[in-house]
């Protein structure tokens, strides 16, 4: 399992252009060298708010970019929720075009897939919906089967989010994914999600085998006895408990806290690379230099 880099992790930092905010000094062309360099990780999950406005050629810019660092675009994000249950034909029609849209948007990055999130509106628990819903999630899987690029759902209306809802558990969530059908459609898992249900272990190895990329939300460190701790919950054991499902994907490290974000990647590198089964940079470097 190979740790990579949520692109909004940095968002801070970054100048995503005139008039936007914030205004950082980092160019989003400059993070796959920093993420590579600076922070050891190696590929990047770009959320398309990251993008807003942006051209085919700014596209092509990035992905050079990425190419050029060794730390190639993988997932692009959709982050706000589709209504994707809705009886309003007019406003299926139109989440099934935005996201139609982030697929070649993704394809174009050289992303291998697109994630989404769906929205809780037109969901009724044990109606029909869910096949209405499945009806336009296999328009969209058709065009991200003709390029060649995964397509992720994630729990919750948007990273993080537990209400009650169309994805909100993993049962529901696979049982969509089902109904849809196709070796191209899967689960994008969130360590912050996870920590929300009942049971999050349990959550994680339910929804990771369905998974082709994972999310290790990163949130505070406190210093204890033993060290720096993460909180509120143990990253190395979500982690483990991915990896004991035979997932072997990529484990996105997307800074959620309020401090220094380089500082805080660092230690949550660190504190993964201490789980078997997560490859090290080091351990890259020495797969690279063969």
């Amino acid at each position: 399992m190979l740790l990579t880099l949520a692109a909004t992790s940095m968002r801070a930092r970054l100048h995503l252009g005139p008039g936007r905010a914030p205004a950082g000094q980092m160019r989003l062309t400059d993070l796959p060298r920093h993420a590579r360099d600076t922070l050891g990780l190696y590929g990047l999950n770009v959320s398309t708010d990251l993008l807003a406005g942006a051209d085919v050629p700014q596209l092509d810019a990035l992905r050079e970019a990425a190419d050029k660092a060794s730390c190639p675009c993988l997932v692009l994000v959709k982050p706000d929720a589709l209504p994707f249950f809705t009886d309003d034909d007019a406003r299926g029609d139109a989440a099934v075009e935005r996201m139609s849209r982030v697929v070649q948007a993704a394809h174009r990055l050289g992303c291998n897939s697109a994630a989404m999130f769906i929205a809780a509106e037109g969901f009724e628990q044990g109606s029909d919906t869910a096949d209405l819903a499945a009806e336009r999630l296999r328009k969209v899987m058709s065009v991200a089967e003709k390029r060649e690029v995964n397509l992720l759902i994630g729990s919750g209306g948007a990273p993080g989010d537990v209400s009650p809802g169309p994805t909100s558990n993993p049962e529901a969530l696979t049982d969509l994914i089902k109904r849809v059908g196709g070796f191209r459609i899967g689960t994008f898992p969130d360590f912050e999600t996870a920590s929300k249900s009942d049971d999050p272990l349990m959550y994680l190895r339910r929804l990771t085998p369905y998974a082709a990329a994972v999310t290790a939300a990163v949130m505070n460190f406190k210093k204890s006895r033993k060290g720096m701790d993460h909180e509120p919950y143990d990253l190395a054991e979500y982690a483990k408990t991915v990896l004991s499902v035979g997932y072997t994907g990529t484990l996105a490290l997307d800074y959620r806290g309020g401090g220094d974000a380089d500082a805080a990647l660092r230690l949550a590198r660190a504190a993964l690379e201490t789980v078997a089964g997560v490859q090290s940079a080091e351990n890259v470097e020495e797969v690279t230099d063969e």
